[in-house]
């Protein structure tokens, strides 16, 4: 049975239409009768595109937007698309691919390649000539598309993060992409491929517009600067992925299951379809973790925290101030005796996910405080455990749970094994809910479950059936009032 659920009546953050478009998607976000407004001139050794009509601006008079185009590189990055739907479909049906093969002649080999490189040239050389992004007062927009048109109209005030990627290639070509984490999109926007000096200019831009500054000013304030918190040495990040369960439980399956199905079926392609895929599982919980979190390194800067990674593939990425809804301190049990810890999080419409892969606990708490002001992560014996008639519902496990709730959070703590200590400030907790099932409700227990703005719910499991309610009753006023002191989620607040 589950209690009607208790909100607090005030939504996290400023709410988003369905109509919010991005790159694919058609439509404009303008209020109803704004004008279109002058955007900044294009970087220089930009080519620029023809500037369309503009809109009446405040005087009267009939402004344009200067359109910009992407790097001249980007061409051959787009040109790779038709050949990946031929490597597709020869990897979906390789049978039939190795037979379509074998039927080719030389001269049809031949000529099918002089057919499919300049096709696929061309498709590279329209996409980026049909492709404009401009800068206005209010927004920017993406104009892309061959034969559908599709418009992006992003307003400034509701980008929240901005990050810079460069893959390996990229980094060769000295250019990058960046990456806009918009509110209430379901995925992020990009703008791929800009030169690596102006893709900084241009998000020190729009982050300063977004911020509040005023369009003559904005291009002047520049990249704010960033103070170094944290940084992980690629010794201690190995150790750690080594003293992981995953990794060894992902070898042992690749190592494993190969021979088995060998020996059940005697036959290749079973075991390649099985071993292939356990074997990149493996490597990913490895190596490409290593790989991705190569040289982690968290600055703080009046435009969040930033996170600098990677080892081929550069990625600079941004935590938003304000839009954090929870934090995780996850210990794995081979991690404890070293004193370490990773620090993951959930940010509302964002998908940043991990705040430092591996640190002591007390270097850890302290970036903790930075991305949580005010917040001090409750100790150990501080948490509250069920009562011992819990082990009725979870055998052994229930001494893994544990709860407390503090002036600035709501803290549970789940796990024996891999022990993962959760916490939700009380400003963004959207609904509580108390849940009771049969089992529960003959031994007198209950969870109450709070839910964030970043549709994740945290539970505090089987708590006193008293307890949880009066536990219900009262976070519901915490979350009420903690909004009164929220810190705004406003970039350079």
């Amino acid at each position: 049975m589950t209690t009607p659920d208790v909100g607090n009546g005030i939504p996290d953050g400023p709410g988003l239409p369905d109509e919010l478009e991005g790159p694919g998607r058609t439509g404009d976000l303008k209020e109803p009768g704004e004008p279109d407004r002058p955007g900044l001139p294009g970087a220089a050794g930009v080519p620029e595109a023809a500037a369309p009509p503009g809109a009446a601006g405040a005087d009267g008079s009939r402004r344009a937007v200067i359109e910009r185009r992407l790097h001249p590189v980007t061409p051959f990055r787009r040109a790779w698309a038709p050949i990946a739907v031929l490597v597709g479909w020869a990897v979906h049906d390789p049978n039939q691919a190795q037979e379509q093969l074998t039927r080719l002649t030389t001269t049809a080999l031949l000529t099918a390649l002089a057919v499919l490189v300049p096709a696929a040239s061309l498709y590279g050389f329209l996409t980026w000539w049909f492709t404009h992004f401009a800068v206005t007062d209010s927004e920017l927009r993406i104009r892309t598309g061959l034969l559908f048109r599709r418009a992006a109209h992003i307003r400034l005030e509701r980008i929240q993060a901005i990050d810079v990627s460069q893959p390996l290639l990229a980094r060769i070509a000295g250019v990058a992409k960046l990456r806009l984490d918009v509110v209430g999109a379901e995925k992020k926007d990009e703008l791929a491929f800009l030169g690596e000096e102006e893709a900084r200019a241009l998000r020190a831009e729009l982050l300063a517009r977004a911020a509040g500054f005023a369009p003559e000013t904005a291009h002047e304030v520049g990249e704010a600067p960033a103070r170094e918190l944290l940084r992980v040495p690629p010794r201690k990040l190995a150790i750690a992925l080594v003293l992981t369960g995953a990794t060894w439980g992902a070898l042992a399956a690749a190592i494993v299951v190969p021979p088995v199905l060998w020996l059940a079926t005697h036959s290749v392609w079973t075991v390649l379809a099985t071993g292939v895929p356990l074997l990149g599982a493996a490597g990913a919980t490895s190596a490409g973790r290593f790989v991705g979190e190569y040289d982690w390194t968290v600055g703080e800067s009046p435009d969040g925290l930033r996170i600098d990674r990677g080892l081929l593939d550069r990625t600079h990425e941004t935590v938003p101030p304000g839009r954090v809804q929870s934090v995780r301190i996850v210990q794995p049990l081979l991690w404890r005796r070293l004193g370490w810890v990773r620090v993951e999080l959930d940010v509302a419409g964002s998908a940043n996910s991990v705040l430092v892969p591996v640190a002591p606990r007390e270097a850890a708490e302290a970036v903790v405080a930075r991305v949580l002001p005010g917040v001090s992560v409750p100790a150990a014996d501080s948490l509250s455990r069920p009562p011992r008639r819990a082990g009725r519902c979870a055998p052994v496990w229930w001494r893994g749970y544990g709860t407390a709730v503090t002036d600035a959070v709501f803290a549970t703590r789940h796990g024996l094994l891999r022990r993962r200590l959760t916490l939700v400030p009380h400003a963004k907790v959207q609904s509580v809910r108390l849940t009771q099932g049969p089992w529960q409700r003959l031994w007198r227990l209950a969870d109450v479950r709070v839910d964030t703005g970043a549709g994740k719910t945290v539970t505090a499991r089987l708590r006193d059936a008293q307890q949880a309610a009066e536990l219900l009753r009262s976070q519901a006023e915490r979350s009420r009032t903690g909004r009164l002191d929220a810190r705004p989620d406003r970039w350079m607040a």
